[in-house]
């Protein structure tokens, strides 16, 4: 299905919908329509929610021209979305929500194009709108606290691909991902709950917790292992799930030194339950994580930083030596900054540089 003239081809700046659907009135507007932002967008669209992607270069074009491709295990949607660029483009109102999510390197720059934007009847982005931080890592609801009112956490769990300018894919069934949702630096409120009433009709599982960032944090951990797999491989042999081992008890360390509190495996489990059963999905280009990801499309950039360096950072403030992770993240921002190619270091050369 390709879209014709429509919402899915603005020339110019987006105004209120006329779309009923949406009995709650509040539009979405996905800052950084990739895997993450992309299925989650795609999902709200698709279930009758106002959405507006933000989107540039080939991904933006290929979303105005043709819509958004979403692949799933069950279907393939076309989607005519509403795409823009940039802030300039939106008429902000007082029922939008902005959901970050882009990759923390790109968090500050997003955060301030939007903050100041001013919103219908008076007032700015950062003042009025919520914002919520629908990305890996702990470092973006501090970041958007310096600059939003209103900010909330989202832990995503939600297995998706973006490799493929204007084409996300999710490999999940029968829900599309789980994201636990809660005001940032803690409680819940109204707005918490309505976002999670859309996502649950989205075909989300969208628990409202008062303590979001104990689950980020536990989300944290299973991550650090997104450096071994971007340049090694499949974290199934045992040199590398070995590392893996090695970087979740350094981040565990850390974490315990800190005080922080963080979501054991099993409790993640036990959420996710049998609702989010992972597929393969019909000619969809099997890869590896977000940040394998970022190498596969040669951004030059990678997340580590605020993973693996997440836990480095915290080593150093509480006296915790943390030799994995500080590799991990000086590897992988090398392999960024070179743009080799996922996958490419040799098992036994990545095994090496790490031996105890």
């Amino acid at each position: 299905m390709t879209p014709g003239p429509g919402p899915g081809l603005l020339r110019g700046p987006v105004e209120r919908s006329s779309d009923t659907r949406d009995n709650a009135l509040m539009r979405y507007i996905i800052i950084g329509a990739g895997a993450v932002g992309g299925a989650i967008g795609g999902r709200l669209h698709a279930s009758g929610h106002d959405v507006v992607l933000v989107a540039r270069g080939a991904h933006g074009r290929a979303l105005r021209e043709s819509g958004l491709r979403l692949q799933t295990p069950d279907e393939s949607l076309t989607l005519p979305v509403p795409v823009v660029e940039g802030p300039e483009e939106v008429h902000l109102r007082r029922d939008d929500v902005l959901v970050l999510a882009v990759k923390t390197q790109d968090s500050v720059a997003a955060l301030d194009a939007w903050a100041a934007r001013p919103v219908a009847r008076g007032g700015t982005a950062g003042e009025s709108l919520p914002v919520l931080c629908a990305q890996n890592g702990v470092a973006n609801e501090t970041m958007a606290l310096r600059r939003f009112r209103r900010v909330h956490g989202v832990c995503v769990w939600l297995p998706a691909q973006f490799l493929e300018p204007g084409v996300v894919t999710t490999s999940t069934a029968p829900l599309t991902g789980m994201l636990h949702l809660g005001r940032f630096p803690g409680g819940v409120d109204d707005t918490d709950r309505r976002v999670a009433t859309a996502l649950e009709k989205s075909r989300f599982l969208a628990p409202v917790v008062p303590d979001v960032m104990r689950w980020k944090y536990g989300k944290l951990l299973a991550n650090l292992a997104n450096a071994i797999e971007a340049r090694g491989g499949p974290v199934r042999q045992p040199p590398l799930t070995d590392l893996a081992r090695r970087a979740r008890e350094e981040g565990a360390a850390v974490l315990a030194a800190a005080g922080i509190a963080y979501t054991p495996e099993d409790e993640q489990a036990a959420a996710r339950g049998d609702r989010l059963e992972q597929r393969p999905v019909a000619g969809a280009e099997r890869s590896g994580g977000s940040s394998w990801q970022s190498l596969r499309r040669g951004t030059g950039s990678i997340e580590t930083d605020w993973l693996n360096g997440e836990i480095v950072l915290l080593g150093r403030r509480y006296g915790v030596p943390t030799p994995v992770n500080e590799l991990l993240q000086r590897q992988a921002g090398d392999f960024a900054r070179r743009g080799r190619p996922p996958g490419s270091l040799p098992v036994a050369e990545l095994a090496a540089a790490l031996a105890p």
